[in-house]
């Protein structure tokens, strides 16, 4: 071991593993380079999460340039949902069968792609160009957002685990605050259609830019996995070859999960209801203040910020509590109840109260994400963390599709309160379906925390 790599190391000791009758000595040791790595993905999640909402918070502008509906500017976030149901599996089995590095690879150089790919399509009659880099876009996704968790089982160690797959979510969600504030600040809602190309261009190529440097930092930088493990659990699973993993049958075990498949169905109601939120959020606000494309921004931005923040102390919670299931169930009750007041307040008239409101709803509904798949990861143990955080997103896109499509044709049809008030039932059943098998939850997560300690 170098002396570079004696000054990396945070922790060490031993511990002895039994392997087949044999003791084999084992070092465990946490590298400061895990920070980097996990820094690192965060980084090129932000900017492929950023391209998810960057047309639908300025879909009225959108609509003008390439002589759209509303509808059609709706799938270009949407088809980030519809892009991840049929090829989560495979892409999940990629990651369980070729590490972290090839689906890192992967992820950058498709997001890289369709940056460039939107950039040639800055023509009133190209948006079947830009609907292809955005469907690049969304396919590079499917790469990035079942990686969280198990950046942060092969980097962490136990008491850390939480926080650092805190931190990975962390940088989708700054990506959508960022999608959210900066288009309309790049592209203002002018007539001049040369002029708006322009600001387009601008908007297009710096994406472009980020998405080409992120991705040669991952060629030259990103590790598949530490020299050593740095957790005992970790450890025993480099033993474990190949051939004795199944991916279906991995699969099978986790659909005949029972609190697992309550925490899927409960999991995609909140996180579809954010996804619906986000992509129609520039319609809402329009529709009670005209000309506020730019507040839209900020109040998605809002959002973002009390989400994340939401998300770290969720995090840091979890890792020192372990209490999975109450924290879990209290965000979701707070998320329904944010949702409720948001409704109600929409249409008041007042900006600020449209803020504060919009600031409550995403500290508590965007903060949920980590707890889900961390949750996942504890009732799930030892299946691979990409499959089930890989099942977790599939329900949320299914249902974000659903309820976008529904939350618009309602709004369309009898207004935002109307539409908002939809949600709100949904929230609610995942309230009460969150807080229905107590116990028998109860009992699974401490046995597998048990055994992940």
């Amino acid at each position: 071991m170098s002396a570079v790599d004696s000054e990396d190391v945070r922790m060490e000791h031993k511990i002895r593993l039994n392997q087949n009758g044999d003791d084999t000595n084992q070092t465990i040791k946490l590298y400061k380079r895990r920070w980097f790595i996990v820094l690192l993905f965060s980084s090129y999640s932000l900017c492929n999460s950023f391209q998810w909402i960057q047309y639908g918070i300025i879909n009225n502008i959108f609509m003008r340039f390439y002589g759209v509906e509303s509808f059609t500017i709706d799938w270009m976030s949407m088809i980030y949902m519809l892009t991840y149901i049929p090829f989560i599996f495979p892409v999940t089995w990629l990651l369980d069968k070729k590490g972290l590095r090839v689906i890192a690879l992967v992820a950058t150089a498709m997001n890289c792609a369709g940056t460039w790919i939107k950039v040639t399509s800055v023509r009133p009659n190209l948006f079947a160009v830009t609907m292809l880099g955005q469907f690049c876009c969304s396919l590079a996704q499917v790469f990035i957002l079942g990686m969280p968790s198990k950046i942060a089982s092969v980097w962490f160690g136990s008491e850390e685990v939480s926080t650092a797959c805190s931190i990975g979510v962390f940088g989708n969600q700054l990506g959508i605050a960022i999608g959210f504030l900066v288009p309309p600040i790049l592209v203002p809602n002018i007539e001049d259609m040369d002029q708006l190309a322009y600001h387009i261009s601008i908007m297009f190529y710096i994406t472009a830019g980020v998405a080409t440097l992120l991705f040669l930092l991952v060629v030259m930088v990103f590790q598949e996995r530490p020299e050593l493990p740095p957790t005992q659990a970790q450890a025993t699973a480099r033993c474990i070859s190949p051939e004795q993993y199944s991916y279906t049958a991995s699969i099978l075990r986790l659909l005949r999960n029972k609190p697992f498949l309550l925490l899927i169905l409960t999991y995609g109601l909140n996180v579809g209801c954010f996804y619906a939120v986000g992509t129609l959020l520039n319609r809402m606000i329009i529709e009670h203040y005209p000309g506020e494309e730019l507040n839209a921004g900020r109040i998605g931005l809002t959002i973002i910020i009390a989400g994340m923040v939401g998300s770290l102390i969720c995090g840091i919670w979890l890792d020192r509590t372990k209490t999975y299931k109450q924290t879990t169930l209290t965000v979701y009750l707070m998320s329904f109840v944010g949702m409720l007041v948001y409704a109600f307040t929409l249409s008041l008239g007042h900006l600020w109260v449209v803020f504060l409101t919009a600031g409550a709803l995403g500290f508590f509904m965007t903060g949920y994400l980590p707890l889900g798949f961390e949750f996942g990861v504890e009732l799930t143990y030892p299946e691979c963390e990409g499959t089930s955080s890989g099942l977790l997103n599939c329900s949320a896109q299914v249902f974000g599709i659903m309820f976008t499509i529904c939350q618009g044709k309602i709004i369309d049809n009898y207004g935002t309160l109307a539409g908002n008030i939809f949600l709100c039932v949904f929230l609610f059943i995942g309230s009460v379906l969150t807080g229905k098998d107590l116990f028998l939850m109860m009992v699974v997560v401490k046995s597998s925390a048990l055994h992940r300690e």
